[in-house]
């Protein structure tokens, strides 16, 4: 158990916002805890408020993605970066939401091995090879992924998912970032 969220000594606002806080409360009601990633862009409003927008975005918004496909994406993303904090923290998401220990448990190893439709296989592929080489994507990739099932749109989103995700993934790397204890246990 560890109460270190990166390995930076960078100083917290002393009195945060009224916004904020009301923010981190809405965490602590909802999720029961305020995830250390809002705690570690805490020291600076701007940037948390940039952070929390995109996310809320991409992750949260009306989308021909579920919940589940953007969670999805994230860990999938994140095996490829191997980074501990988002492994933990969408691994347990994907437990969550979908009732199902195992897939998360999976995703987080290889999502290959995954009980999966052939529809979240695409995604997940495309996912990967954008975020492991991006200068290879081509039009049969996009392509592929609507005969797949999924619109333009929905490409949009997946790419966008990939992006923060991998941007998000290493920033945590940068700064050892650590995932709240209380992932590790939960939806099991």
């Amino acid at each position: 158990m560890s109460s270190k969220v990166t390995a930076l000594r960078i100083d917290s606002i002393e009195t945060l916002s009224e916004k904020t806080q009301a923010y981190f409360e809405l965490c602590e009601e909802k999720l029961g805890l305020v995830p250390n990633v809002l705690k570690a862009y805490a020291f600076d409003e701007t940037k948390l408020r940039a952070f929390t927008d995109m996310y809320n975005d991409l992750m949260l918004s009306e989308s021909g993605l579920s919940k589940l496909d953007r969670e999805m994406i994230a860990v999938a993303v994140s095996s490829v970066n191997h980074c501990f904090y988002c492994l933990t923290a969408h691994g347990c998401a994907v437990r969550e939401l979908s009732g199902d220990p195992e897939l998360g448990e999976l995703m987080v190893m290889n999502y290959r091995v995954a009980d999966l439709s052939e529809k979240q296989r695409a995604m997940l592929d495309f996912a990967v090879k954008l975020t492991e080489r991006p200068a290879e994507i081509l039009e049969r990739d996009r392509q592929g992924l609507r005969d797949a099932g999924y619109s333009d749109r929905d490409i949009w989103d997946i790419a966008s998912v990939t992006a923060f995700f991998n941007m998000t993934n290493r920033v945590a790397a940068a700064t050892d970032m650590r995932p709240n204890d209380e992932y590790h246990s939960r939806a099991r």
